[in-house]
């Protein structure tokens, strides 16, 4: 978790992932990031998790995610 000015950022490369292969989600000042690839034959062939504790001061509520086309995921949030 990087602060940047009144924001703070967590940055992931999902790059090996289509963007309905990722989910993110939020509870507790906790993002997680879980992300699954599937071959065709139905086998899980690539997995990416990542868990973090967001600080204390984060505005929950503020919490958004982008997507680049180079496959960086962005996630900022508040400072409250």
């Amino acid at each position: 978790v990087r602060a940047q000015g009144d924001t703070y950022q967590v940055v992931a490369d999902v790059s090996q992932f289509e963007p309905p292969d990722i989910v993110v989600t939020t509870s507790n000042c906790h993002v997680a990031i879980q992300a699954e690839k599937v071959a065709e034959d139905g086998t899980v062939c690539d997995t990416f998790t990542h868990k973090c504790q967001l600080p204390k001061d984060t505005d929950p509520l503020s919490v958004s995610c982008t997507l680049t086309e180079a496959g960086t995921l962005v996630i900022t949030a508040r400072r409250r």
